[in-house]
Order: C-alpha cells, then sequence, then structure tokens
C-alpha cells in the first residue's frame, strides 16, 4: 500500500466523521487562516480559537493541492517544501504533494533565513509553500533562492512574490489525481545533522512512511475510539509518525498550538483526548503547576485518558515516578528513533514494561537492533557499543551525500551514532552519543553553531560548547570560554551578544577557562563532560 490510500480509505469509510482539530488558544480570530471554501466551525465565545476537518474534506483538499501542483507542470520527483507552523492545513498540503507524485520537504520552523536557504538548496526545492509566520525570513532570501520557482503563500495578503495557494486551490478539482504510485517512489525528505552544523538531507520513499504507521499502531494501539492529543510540530518526523496510528485507525486527532498545562488538560477535557505525547519539559510543567496548586485536576475530565508517551529527548525515570503518582491509571511508553529511522519506534519500552523505566526497551515491531564494537561484532550482554539498525523505515540515503551515506549505512544496517548496552532482559539502555548534537527540549542543537558564534565576539579566545543533563529540559547547552589574553569578560556581556541567537539557541550557563584540545587540535568534549558533570556517568535516553 501507499500511505495516500489509508487517507483515501478513511474519505470513503468515515467521510462525515472529524478527523483533525485545530486549537489555538492564543489565536487572534481575524489573523486566522482560512481554506477557500471552507466554512470555519465557531466554538463559544469563551473557548479557544477552534476549527475542525473531517475525513473526506481532509481527502479533497489534499486532492485540490496535488491537481494545483499538477496544473503548474510539475512532475513526479519534484520537490515541494512545506514552511509552517503547526495548523489544519499542514497535513493536507503535505498529502497533496504524496498525491502528485511530488516529494515532501517538511522544514524546522526555528529555521533562521540562511537555514531556509540552505535547506531549499540542499534538497533541490522548486516549490515552497509557507506561512505567514515566516514572511520576514523569506523576505530575506526571496531574491537569493533561484532554483525555488514557485512560492504558495497560505494565509491572508500574502508578500508580492507568492500566489495565494488556499485561494487557487478552490479553483482545483477535488478527485483523485492521475498519479500512479509505487512503494519504491521517494516520499519525503527530513532534515537531520551532525556536529558540523547545517542540516543533512533524509531520502525515504512510500514503503517507509506505510512501515511507520503499521509500528505506530502496533505499539499503542489506537482504535476508531481514539483521540490523539498532537502539540509537538508536525515537520518533525516524531509528531507525524506518531499521528500516523490515527490515520490508520482512522481516529480523530487534536493539533494544539501552545504548551500551557491548563490548555494541555482543557483540550483532553473537551476533545476526550485519550493518548498525550508530550516533551519532558511539558509534563514537567504540568507536574510543577499541579503540585503547586496552579493546576486543579479536579475541574477536568480525564477518566479516558489511558497513555502518555514522551519522547524527542532523554527522559529521567524520576519524571514518570512522579507521572505515575499523579496518573497511576494511565498508561506509559517512550521510543527511540532517528529521522534516518522514519522517526519513533525502532526501538521501544513498551506499556508492559514500565518496570524497566531507564531503558529505551526493545527492538520495535518489524526492526532489528544489535549493539556492535568498531569492527561490526556484537557485543556482549552488558557491554557498551555502538547501536545499529535494520527495517523498512531506513532511509535511502543522505541526499547527495554519498561519502555520509556509505559511513551511516553498511551492509543494510543503519549506524546510529548512539553507545548503548543490553542488559541480561535484552531491554537497551543508551549511555552516551558519538554525536555531539545537544537535545534540548526535544530541539537539537548543533554545538558547532554556537561556537561559531560565540568566536564572533572580540574577547573570546576560543569556545567549547557541550550538553550536560537538566531536570526539565532533557539537556541544555553549557559554553566553556577562553578569554583573549589580557582582557577580561563578564557573563553579562557574553549573555547579550547571546541576544542575537534564538533563545532555544542560547547557552544556559557559562564557564570562564582554558578550552582543552588534544594533540590533533580537537576539542577534549569528553573530559569537559567530565569534569562539569560533577564525575557522573550520565545514562542518556534518545526518544523519537
Amino acid at each position: 500500500m501507499i500511505i495516500t490510500d489509508f487517507l483515501e480509505r478513511n474519505a470513503r469509510l468515515y467521510g462525515g466523521e472529524c478527523a483533525l482539530v485545530e486549537i489555538n488558544p492564543s489565536e487572534e480570530r481575524d489573523k486566522a487562516v482560512t481554506w477557500w471554501d471552507f466554512n470555519l466551525i465557531e466554538s463559544a465565545s469563551d473557548a479557544p480559537y477552534r476549527r475542525e476537518l473531517s475525513w473526506k474534506d481532509f481527502d479533497r483538499r489534499a486532492n485540490r493541492f496535488a491537481n494545483l501542483l499538477l496544473s503548474r507542470g510539475l512532475k513526479k520527483g519534484t520537490k515541494v517544501a512545506i514552511l509552517l507552523m503547526n495548523c489544519l492545513e499542514w497535513l493536507p498540503i503535505y498529502f497533496g504533494i504524496l498525491k502528485a507524485g511530488c516529494i515532501a520537504v517538511p522544514m524546522n520552523f526555528r529555521y533562521s533565513s540562511d537555514e531556509i536557504k540552505y535547506c531549499l538548496e540542499l534538497a533541490d526545492v522548486e516549490v515552497l509553500v509557507f506561512g505567514p509566520e515566516f514572511i520576514s525570513r523569506m523576505d530575506a532570501i526571496a531574491d537569493d533562492i533561484p532554483g525555488v520557482k514557485m512560492c504558495f503563500f497560505v494565509g491572508k495578503d500574502g508578500p508580492s512574490y507568492t500566489e495565494d495557494g488556499l485561494r487557487l486551490m478552490g479553483f482545483c478539482s477535488s478527485s483523485h489525481p492521475p498519479i500512479a504510485l509505487e512503494e519504491t517512489d521517494h516520499a519525503a525528505i527530513y532534515f537531520s545533522s551532525g556536529t558540523t552544523g547545517f542540516p543533512k538531507a533524509i531520502l525515504h520513499n512510500h514503503r517507509a512512511l506505510v512501515h511507520a504507521c503499521l509500528v505506530e499502531q502496533n505499539h499503542h494501539s489506537q482504535s476508531r475510539e481514539d483521540v490523539f492529543l498532537c502539540i509537538p510540530p508536525l515537520y518533525h518526523t516524531g509528531a507525524k509518525m506518531h499521528w500516523f496510528g490515527s490515520l490508520l485507525s482512522g481516529s480523530k486527532a487534536v493539533l494544539l498550538r501552545g504548551v500551557k498545562p491548563e490548555w494541555i488538560l482543557r483540550a483532553v477535557t473537551e476533545e476526550k483526548c485519550t493518548i498525550v505525547w508530550l516533551l519532558v519539559p511539558w509534563a514537567q510543567d504540568l507536574l510543577d503547576a499541579i503540585d503547586a496548586g496552579r493546576v486543579d485536576l479536579s475541574q477536568y475530565r480525564l477518566d479516558q485518558w489511558r497513555l502518555m508517551h514522551i519522547g524527542a529527548q532523554p527522559v529521567p525515570p524520576s519524571l514518570i515516578a512522579r507521572w505515575k503518582a499523579v496518573f497511576p491509571g494511565h498508561d506509559y511508553d517512550t521510543n527511540y528513533g532517528l529521522s534516518e529511522s522514519i522517526g519513533p519506534g525502532s526501538v521501544h519500552l513498551g506499556v508492559e514494561n514500565i518496570h524497566k523505566v531507564g531503558a529505551i526497551g526493545v527492538p520495535g515491531y518489524g526492526w532489528q537492533a544489535r549493539i556492535v564494537d568498531e569492527r561490526g561484532n556484537d557485543v556482549r550482554p552488558g557491554e557498551v557499543g555502538e547501536l545499529i539498525l535494520r527495517g523498512d523505515g531506513v532511509m535511502l540515503c543522505y541526499y547527495k551525500n554519498p561519502e555520509a551515506t556509505a559511513e551511516t549505512l553498511r551492509d543494510g544496517w543503519l549506524y546510529t551514532g548512539d553507545m548503548a548496552r543490553e542488559d541480561e532482559d535484552g531491554f537497551i539502555f543508551l549511555v552516551d552519543r558519538k554525536k555531539d548534537v545537544v537535545i534540548s527540549g526535544g530541539e537539537n542543537l548543533y554545538p558547532v553553531q554556537i561556537e561559531d558564534f560565540l568566536r564572533g565576539y572580540e574577547k573570546i579566545k576560543d569556545v567549547a560548547v557541550i550538553g550536560l543533563p537538566d531536570a526539565r529540559l532533557g539537556e541544555i547547552a553549557v559554553a566553556i570560554i577562553e578569554v583573549k589574553e589580557g582582557m577580561d569578560c563578564t557573563e553579562e556581556e557574553i549573555n547579550t551578544f547571546c541576544k542575537a541567537l534564538p533563545r532555544y539557541k542560547r547557552p544556559k550557563k557559562l564557564f570562564f577557562e582554558k578550552v582543552p584540545r588534544n594533540p590533533t587540535g580537537k576539542i577534549e568534549k569528553p573530559a569537559l563532560r567530565q569534569k562539569y558533570g560533577a564525575g557522573r556517568l550520565v545514562e542518556v535516553q534518545i526518544t523519537g
């Protein structure tokens, strides 16, 4: 099957039922994006802004966007990028791209102008779909992206170099486009990165997307009665691939644009959500709000909530113990995955294995996992080695990067770069990462980028950025700064200088001392982690 087949089946079988809901508690109604020919379903005047879409309308709008692309002469394999905040339009546009036989290229909404330009060029994008939040960033590069031949704007009063994509869709057929798709056809490019800065482009086919559907539904048993609350960004494989369980089961999903504890609990109550995927900071904030009395659980209807799962960053076992104390009736699960393995689920704990909290689990549905030494030989239980994976969700390649592909894909196995060990029961624990990526609040931070920025300050001679454990964010970025001889430098100066960085990229702690380097000139980051981690071996858990 092709993943678009599931959407068409749902439209046929459950056409009038709700597929997607968007809730935006802080959105002003006059700024809301609306579909051409779409009637806004109003909520009560004191309720958050809310829109919903049926399975039939979801499929029709995907068809319309596909037919819009085809009417402009796009061919099978053309790359179409999506640069949108979470909204009701996101998934129908994504599926429209797939239905047209094009390759969907989701973009991180945190990207700077330079990062947007880099990714558009790396992925050979010819069409870009973007929303009002990105006008200023796009204005800065609009004249410098010659490969992009068309820009469709999702919203009102777009820039002069864009077309009103939603209005134009209204003139296109809502019938299924005449494009034949195969499992082996290229489907999507997602972006990841090593420690060298800008992302790599990860190419997946349709078989991998279907595999993600099967894995998610197998792990979390979504049924027609379930309602999934999705808060993380849809550009990320984690959010979308967890939603694939709702697609496969034909059940409703809610896109909540906001992470305040009361907003989450209100959405669970009013939409009757049964499954909620949280990041560590959101779970932490919710528990803290309950403990402080800012949230009264008796004011919410939560008995139907059956499963809470966390992903995308290290998960402290103490947090899960707190959660179970407050919500003893909830099942809990965590998943490990990479964008290179089509997101979450290549390893998962399983709701029946709560006694193994701290582990990332066992190989997921349809996956194989091994832990190997530097020669590719299996290590013994308890020994640390590199985690490698095999399954239908493994990427085809790093697009236009054969060297990185050859290093990561070997004999059908995906080398994750994550160091792990297996216990006597076959459960996998992550110990450290070969890569220096810092995962803070579910976002990847690339130390080299931050280091390069800090080196632009006139008083800095050398700098190293590392990640250290943090109870709320999973990890935080810490900068060790070596000041030029004869100069004085303060934390206040560095913090002021760092205001030019996006807030999530700013180092949370600063230390002033000499940056250690080995004889080949490489920064000795393991020594820095050992020193500033108080000498503790910290077992981290990267989940999807």
